[in-house]
Order: C-alpha cells, then structure tokens, then sequence
C-alpha cells in the first residue's frame, strides 16, 4: 500500500503503517533506562511516497524533542529529471486525485525524475507528509546517488548489514548528523528493505564486474 493517492487511502496506509513507529517507541523503552522513555532523539527514513517515513514518524508527531527526518532521492544532481526530491523542486499540485507537493514541468505536468533506487523514484509524496513538511514538524532534506551506495558498503562492513539503496538514503543521513550529535543520542533508522533486490546495482555501481558476470552465472543456473 502507499501514503498515496485520495482520502481514505493516505489515513489508512498510515493507519496500518504506524506499527512501525510504535515498535520503535516500545523497544526503546525495552532497552533503553530512563530518562530516554522511548524517545529517541531522532527518526530517520527515506521517502519515496513516504509510507515507510509516515509509519515511522505518527507516534512521535506530537513529541517535539524528536527530530523527524525524510530523506529524498538527491540523484545525480539538482537539474529536474536527475533527482527525485520535492525538498530540491516540489510544487503544490493536483495529481491523481490528491493534492500535494510534486515535481512538475512549466506547464504544470509531471516532471521527470531518477533515482538509483526504484522505489524512490517518484515525483510526489503523500500529503500528510507534505502537510507536516509544510508544518515543520517533519524536516525533508536528501542523499545523493553516489551517497547512498557508500552508505550501503559503509554499513555492510560496520554492521553487517546489507541495505536496500531506498533504505540506504536514510543511512547517509544518519552518517552525516550522528557526528554532531551527542555520544550517548539515539537515532533510529528505519530500513525499509533489504540489498538482496539490489546486488545487481551494486556491481553496477561499484564498477565490479566479476561480481557481476557471477551473479548472470548464478541467475543462469538457477533460472
């Protein structure tokens, strides 16, 4: 489902997507002592529509001290039609039976966009989210393409985790504030998938192509 669309599509995908946000906030208050109680002090999600980020910040909307952070596809640049980011281009509009802030032509059509990853590459985003960007509450800012595969090797070597290129936007993110932030601060990043999807564009992106033909010979065989 998506945040996307006409009413009561946007309610209900958040209304089902908010067990995200309500997950953090009680594993939190699992592990962390007080006077944390469950807050971190920041939530950090890529957006595409933002179902993901929607989910992610509903039940941290009304705790002012935490930082609610979108983050966009920043492509290969601030042209229109090498970014996916309404923070870099948006304008209010009307499409597909709802209004919200979209990337659009002179004319008032749907503007071109690219992003590395699939799922990011989209000209609007939700209106809720757009309503809270517009508010305030939610910060929207976005990570290059180059950004997000360096978060990926990053992460996967440090963490062992092995993001989606969606998710991995969140993560540059998170490699850009968490240094100015206080040793003992929270931040939560949601990761919304998982790289298996993307190991294709990985080799692409890290120009290996022996990893590539490996991964065509596994394809092969398998299929």
């Amino acid at each position: 489902g998506s945040v996307l669309g006409p009413a009561p599509y946007p309610e209900m995908n958040r209304y089902f997507q908010s067990v995200i946000g309500r997950e953090i906030r009680s594993e939190l208050n699992e592990r962390e002592n007080p006077p944390a109680g469950g807050l971190p002090d920041a939530i950090v999600a890529c957006v595409g529509g933002g179902s993901n980020a929607m989910g992610s910040f509903y039940d941290f909307i009304s705790d002012k001290s935490v930082r609610l952070i979108g983050v966009e596809a920043g492509g290969t640049g601030k042209k229109m039609g090498e970014h996916a980011s309404r923070k870099i281009a948006g304008e209010l509009g009307i499409f597909q039976g709802y209004k919200s802030l979209f990337l659009q032509t002179e004319e008032g059509q749907i503007a071109p966009t690219h992003s590395i990853s699939a799922g990011l590459d989209y000209p609007g985003v939700g209106p809720e989210l757009a309503e809270l960007y517009t508010n305030g509450r939610v910060e929207l800012t976005y990570a290059t393409d180059a950004e997000a595969v360096s978060a990926v090797d990053y992460f996967a070597k440090l963490e062992g985790v092995i993001s989606a290129l969606e998710s991995a936007h969140a993560l540059a993110e998170v490699r850009k504030i968490a240094p100015k932030m206080p040793k003992d601060a929270i931040v939560v990043a949601t990761l919304s998938g998982r790289g298996d999807k993307d190991l294709f564009n990985f080799a692409r992106a890290f120009k290996d192509e022996s990893f590539r033909d490996f991964l065509k010979d596994e394809y092969d065989r398998l299929y």
